[in-house]
């Protein structure tokens, strides 16, 4: 009879070298921003969107405007691009990525530059879903609200004016903003001015302004625009509670077609020392003049 050969006993070093690769999988498990992880797929040239994205497709970049993305619309997310550094703070945002079955990229900030087309990524970038852009008149047939403030944007087109813009309305709880070319609102750069404020407004898109407009006085809205010289004092001027604010670029103001449309022309009181206000501040000052008028002794909002 012939001895069948024994089988080899495991080395000492072959038992070490499991016990290390069973203790690194825990650790990615509990850790899941280390690089080696499955998920991560942290490899020289991670797969990028292009610089031209499909129109559905958008980029979030900064950590508050992503975080804020996550809270509101988990599902809405493609991809994610962050840093080593940051990866921590996001670790329940990866864990979810894994468990849908999406990727995530740890990489350097060189590639975040890449995948953000800026400078200003704050380490971390998320690719994903618009936010569906709502007609004006499709908005109007479906909220009836008693009160309700709208900003109409003629010609804005700044994104960091409209992030700015998009975070006062957040603030406030203005909820719409009417533009010719709405998914400006969705920009990278937007969005990250807008630090998270951009994910409660609903950007309404319309072809021809004067007849948007025209469309709201009909559903009774008041509409209101600003003028250096000739406007009433915003603080000395009772607001309506349902209005559309008209705010135009801020060289040129509204176009002669809107203003003449408008129900009221406010002016904003100041030292007269400068011509007139950045767009945003003064989105600022009548949006929040709107709020206090009809939000005291209310509940309003």
């Amino acid at each position: 009879m012939v001895d069948k050969p024994k089988r080899a006993g495991r080395s000492q070093q072959q038992r070490n070298s499991t016990a290390k690769h069973s203790a690194a999988g825990k650790d990615m498990l509990q850790k899941p921003w280390l690089k080696k992880t499955a998920m991560a797929k942290s490899s020289a040239n991670p797969a990028r969107p292009s610089a031209h994205n499909h129109g559905d497709e958008s980029k979030v970049y900064g950590e508050n405007a992503c975080r804020v993305l996550f809270s509101q619309r988990p599902e809405a997310i493609i991809r994610l691009y962050i840093s080593q550094q940051l990866a921590p703070r996001f670790a329940d945002v990866m864990k979810y990525l894994a468990s849908d079955k999406k990727a995530y990229h740890i990489v350097e900030d060189a590639e975040l530059e890449k995948v953000a087309a800026s400078q200003h990524h704050g380490g971390i970038v998320l690719l994903v879903k618009r936010k569906p852009i709502v007609s004006i008149a499709s908005y109007l047939n479906q909220v009836k609200a008693r009160r309700d403030c709208l900003l109409a944007l003629d010609g804005v087109g700044n994104p960091h004016n409209l992030g700015a813009i998009a975070r006062t309305c957040a603030h406030f709880g203005v909820t719409g903003i009417v533009m010719r070319e709405p998914q400006l609102l969705q920009s990278g750069a937007a969005l990250r001015t807008a630090e998270g404020g951009g994910e409660f407004i609903s950007p309404l898109g319309c072809d021809d302004m004067p007849l948007a407009l025209q469309l709201c006085k009909q559903a009774g809205y008041s509409l209101v625009t600003t003028s250096s010289h000739n406007g009433q004092s915003l603080y000395q001027t009772a607001l309506p509670q349902k209005v559309v604010i008209v705010f135009g670029e801020e060289m040129f103001g509204v176009s002669k077609a809107v203003a003449s449309r408008a129900d009221i022309a406010l002016q904003i009181p100041g030292s007269g020392k400068v011509e007139s206000l950045n767009v945003s501040v003064a989105a600022s000052l009548i949006v929040g003049e709107w709020y206090r008028q009809h939000s005291e002794n209310t509940g309003l909002i």
